[in-house]
C-alpha cells in the first residue's frame, strides 16, 4: 500500500485467527459475511483511507478550519472524503437490506472504522458523527422525521451532531438549561446555547442536523426532564432550506484535531428555532445514551487507529535513520546503525505495538459482543450484552490514555525530529489527546467501571468476564512454552477479582466518596489486565500458526513479532498492575483528606 498507518495484516488475523468473526453468518442476520466478503470490505475500506483520507491529513492540520463572515471554512477534500465514506455505503453499513444498510457485522464496520481514523480521523469522524445521529432518527423518531432527514444524512450531503454540552454543563447533564417550548404549530421553539458541538457547522456539507438535549417547560428538574429533539441548522420548508435561527458564534481554537471542527451555538436569539421532539417526551437522556456507548466505542476507535498511524510512522523513520553505534562497539570508524538496532527504541517500538494492536483487539473483541448481544437469543444474548457493558469503559479509556503514552514514545524514538512538523508524530501527539476527554473523561469511566458496570446482574458481568480471562489461560496451560505466561494471567485476574471483591465491601462499610476516590486507578488496573488477556488469545494463535509448515518468511516475521509484543506487555506492562493495588487496597485517604486550600 502506498501509505503506513494501518496494517491490514494484522486486522484480518484479529478478525479470522483471533475472533473468528467469519462465524457471525450462523447468524441469519450476518449470513453474507464469509471470510470472503470480509476481507473485500476491508480492502475497500482501505482503498478509501489510501485515496481519500491519509493524503489530506496533514493538510488539515496546516490549513485549518476557521470561522468568518458566520461560515465555517474547512479543508475543500473534506466534502470528497465524507462522501467516498457515504458512497461507500459506511454509513449506512449495519442498517438492514430494507432500510438501505448492509447488514454488516459492527465487527467488521468498525474494524473499517478503524482503519479511517488511522488514515485521518479529523475527517472520518464528520461522517461516523452523522451515523450515530441518524440511528436515533431512525430507531426513535416519527415516519415524517425520517424521511425528511435521513436520505440526506445517509448520502453524506448532511452532517448529523450530539449537541449536549452547555457552558454550565459538561459532563453534568442534570445542570442542562436548554428550553423547549411546544408551539401551536406542533414543533417546539427552542433556546440556549451548546459548545464544543463536533461537526457543528462547516461547509462540506449543505446542512448540520442537530440530535439535541433540551427541557421541555414545566418538565422534571434533573435528568428525567430531559427530552430528545431534530434541530436542524437550516430546516426543509416548501422544498427548499431555510434559516432555523441556529447561530455559529464561532469555533474552537483547539491544540489538536485542527480539521475537526468544534462549534459553539446560540440557538432561538430571533425567537424562531424549530426543535422536533424525537420519541417522548423526558426519554431524551435515554435515547441519547444509544449513540454516547457507540460514541465511547468510536472514541476508543479513533484513539487506538492514531497510535496506529503513529507506530508506523516511527517504525519507518527507525529503520532509516543511523545513530550511533552498540555500547559493544568501540571503535568510532565503523558506521553506524539504524536506530531500530538499538535495545531502548525496541523498547519504545514494542510498547507502541502493543497498545496499538491490543487496543485494536479488544475494541474488535466489544464490537464482536456487541454484535452477538443484538441478533442472538436467550443466555448467549445476555452474556454478550454484560460482556459489552463491562468493558465499554475500558475499550474507551485504555486507547485513549495509554495511546497518548504511545505516540509520546513514537515521538521519543524520532528525538528532536518528533517533535518538528516535518513528521506527522507532532500532530499525532496533538490529535489524540483529546481522547481521554471525549464521550466522558477517563475519571467518570473509572467511576462508572466501579461504581456499575462490575455491579451489573448482581456481579455477573465480572464473573462472565473471568470465565472468559480462564478459557484462554486453561487453552494456553496446554502450550508449553505459554505455561509461564498463563500463570501470570491467572495471578493477575485473581489479584483484580480479590480487589474488586475488597472495594465493593468497602462500599457498604464507607461513603462512596471513599470506595471512588480512586476509581481512575481500579480503570488502570482493570484495562491493563484486560489487555493482557486480548495478548494472550492473540499468542495462543500465533504460537499455533508457528508450528505448521511452509510458512512463508513474512508470515513467520508477522507471527513472531506477535510473540516478541505479547512477551512485552507481560513482562514490562502487566506487572504495573502490582502497584496501583497496592494503592487502591491503602487506607491513607490523601486525596480526600487534602484541604483544598493547601494547593498553593
Amino acid at each position: 500500500m502506498p501509505y503506513n498507518y494501518v496494517s491490514l495484516r494484522n486486522i484480518k488475523f484479529l478478525l479470522h485467527e483471533v475472533l473468528q468473526a467469519g462465524k457471525l453468518n450462523r447468524f441469519d442476520y450476518f449470513a453474507d459475511y464469509d471470510p470472503e466478503a470480509i476481507n473485500m470490505a476491508l480492502e475497500a475500506a482501505l482503498q478509501i483511507g489510501d485515496t481519500y483520507l491519509y493524503p489530506i491529513y496533514r493538510e488539515m492540520d496546516k490549513n485549518k478550519a476557521y470561522y468568518k463572515d458566520g461560515e465555517v471554512h474547512v479543508h475543500p477534500g473534506l466534502r470528497t472524503a465524507i462522501k467516498a465514506i457515504a458512497d461507500g455505503g459506511w454509513i449506512t453499513a449495519p442498517y438492514d437490506y430494507e432500510s438501505g444498510g448492509q447488514q454488516m457485522p459492527y465487527t467488521l464496520m468498525n474494524a473499517g472504522l478503524f482503519t479511517f481514523y488511522a488514515a485521518n480521523a479529523n475527517a472520518a469522524c464528520h461522517a461516523f458523527l452523522t451515523q450515530g445521529a441518524a440511528r436515533l432518527i431512525r430507531n426513535f423518531a416519527g415516519e415524517d422525521l425520517k424521511n425528511r432527514y435521513l436520505p440526506n444524512m445517509y448520502s453524506g450531503d448532511w452532517q448529523g451532531t450530539m449537541a449536549m454540552t452547555e457552558p454550565q454543563a459538561g459532563s453534568s447533564l442534570t445542570d442542562l438549561t436548554t428550553s423547549a417550548e411546544l408551539t401551536e404549530g406542533g414543533y417546539y421553539q427552542i433556546k440556549g446555547q451548546k459548545i464544543y458541538i463536533s461537526g457543528g457547522d462547516h461547509t462540506a456539507v449543505d446542512n448540520v442536523v442537530h440530535l439535541l438535549l433540551a427541557r421541555i417547560k414545566g418538565a422534571p428538574q434533573g435528568i428525567k426532564g430531559i427530552s430528545l429533539f431534530v434541530v436542524p441548522k437550516l430546516r426543509p420548508e416548501d422544498g427548499k432550506l431555510v434559516s432555523n435561527d441556529v447561530t455559529t458564534a464561532g469555533i474552537y481554537g483547539k491544540m489538536g484535531q485542527k480539521g475537526y471542527v468544534a462549534a459553539h451555538l446560540m440557538l432561538g436569539e430571533k425567537d424562531d428555532c424549530r426543535g422536533y421532539l424525537v420519541g417522548e417526551q423526558n426519554q431524551g437522556l435515554s435515547y441519547m445514551f444509544q449513540m454516547m456507548n457507540e460514541a465511547r466505542i468510536g472514541t476508543g476507535l479513533v484513539a487506538a487507529g492514531t497510535a496506529s498511524a503513529a507506530y508506523y510512522a516511527s517504525l519507518k523513520y527507525a529503520n532509516e535513520r543511523a545513530q550511533g553505534r552498540h555500547p559493544s562497539q568501540k571503535d568510532p570508524t565503523l558506521p553506524q546503525t539504524l536506530i531500530i538496532e538499538h535495545a531502548d527504541v525496541r523498547r519504545m517500538l514494542l510498547f507502541q505495538k502493543a497498545i496499538a494492536e491490543g487496543s485494536a483487539a479488544l475494541l474488535l473483541q466489544c464490537s464482536y459482543y456487541c454484535d452477538v448481544s443484538i441478533v442472538a437469543e436467550g443466555d448467549e444474548k445476555e452474556q454478550a450484552y454484560l460482556l459489552f457493558e463491562l468493558l465499554t469503559p475500558i475499550a474507551k479509556s485504555y486507547p485513549a490514555e495509554m495511546g497518548i503514552q504511545s505516540v509520546s514514545a513514537g515521538m521519543q524514538c524520532l528525538g528532536g525530529a518528533g517533535y518538528c512538523d516535518d513528521f506527522p508524530l507532532e500532530q499525532h501527539y496533538r490529535d489524540i489527546r483529546v481522547n481521554a476527554i471525549y464521550e466522558g473523561t477517563t475519571g467518570i469511566h473509572g467511576m462508572d467501571l466501579l461504581g456499575r458496570k462490575v455491579m451489573m446482574a448482581n456481579g455477573k458481568s465480572l464473573t462472565l468476564f473471568m470465565k472468559e480471562i480462564k478459557s484462554e489461560i486453561t487453552k494456553a496451560d496446554d502450550i508449553e512454552s505459554l505455561k509461564p505466561y498463563a500463570a501470570k494471567m491467572a495471578t493477575s485476574a485473581s489479584e483484580l477479582h480479590e480487589l474488586t471483591i475488597f472495594l465493593l465491601e468497602l462500599a457498604m462499610k464507607d461513603r462512596p466518596e471513599v470506595f471512588l476516590a480512586d476509581a481512575s486507578l481500579y480503570l488502570e488496573s482493570f484495562g491493563t489486565v484486560t489487555i493482557a488477556w486480548m495478548w494472550l488469545k492473540q499468542a495462543i494463535v500465533a504460537e499455533k500458526a508457528l508450528g505448521q509448515a511452509g510458512l512463508s518468511d513474512e508470515e513467520i516475521h508477522f507471527y513472531r513479532g506477535k510473540m516478541a509484543t505479547f512477551q512485552y506487555f507481560f513482562e514490562y506492562e502487566l506487572p504495573k498492575t502490582r502497584a496501583l493495588n497496592e494503592r487502591l487496597r491503602s487506607n491513607t485517604r490523601i486525596t480526600l483528606d487534602l484541604e483544598s486550600e493547601w494547593l498553593v
